[in-house]
């Protein structure tokens, strides 16, 4: 009689965070939208006084702004309180961005997004105690770089995780079968 046995690698053990060879261009993301972040801000700190509009008469138009609070004016004034939770969803993003949980590409690019918007408003926060903001659209608060890139991180992790992104693991897509005799 035959013994059953259990495949060698039925019960393989997998890291909670991996990194993969592919990880690169997802912190390239990252880096180039805190570069890009950044560079804007330089652009209208040193073009726009503050409080001044360019062009004046467009719908659309650049605005030299600053916040001490968060999205939409939110907690004005609460500098260490949005430093802190900034590096707490910051460590958040770095592991879900290693997670195998996560390893869709549109889930990773959400979060490679959303963490680069997360680095560029903290150094702003840490360098001056204040964001820019200055793109300015009819009825909507002033925003920039960052928060651009965290709204689309956010939409793309969301779309992402609504949709089914893949195959099914072989366990799921069968029934169990009886052992030969």
């Amino acid at each position: 009689m035959e013994e059953l046995r259990a495949p060698q690698h039925a019960h393989v053990h997998r890291p909670a965070i991996a990194v993969r060879p592919g990880d690169a261009w997802f912190l390239a993301l990252a880096v180039l939208v805190v570069g890009l972040d950044q560079l804007t801000k330089w652009g209208v700190r040193h073009t726009l006084s503050p409080g001044d509009t360019w062009p004046s008469n467009w719908p659309v138009h650049l605005v030299h702004i600053t916040n001490t609070g968060a999205a939409f004016g939110l907690l004005q004034h609460a500098g260490p309180l949005l430093v802190v939770t900034s590096l707490i969803g910051m460590a958040a993003i770095l592991i879900y961005l290693f997670n195998p949980g996560f390893a869709h590409p549109l889930m990773r690019a959400g979060l490679a997004l959303m963490l680069g918007g997360a680095v560029g408003n903290l150094i702003d926060r840490l360098v001056s105690g204040q964001v820019v903001d200055f793109i300015k659209v009819p009825h909507w608060p002033a925003f920039n770089v960052a928060d651009s890139a965290i709204t689309i991180g956010v939409c793309l992790l969301l779309w992402a995780m609504t949709r089914e992104t893949g195959p099914r693991p072989a366990a799921a897509n069968s029934e169990p079968q009886a052992p030969d005799e």
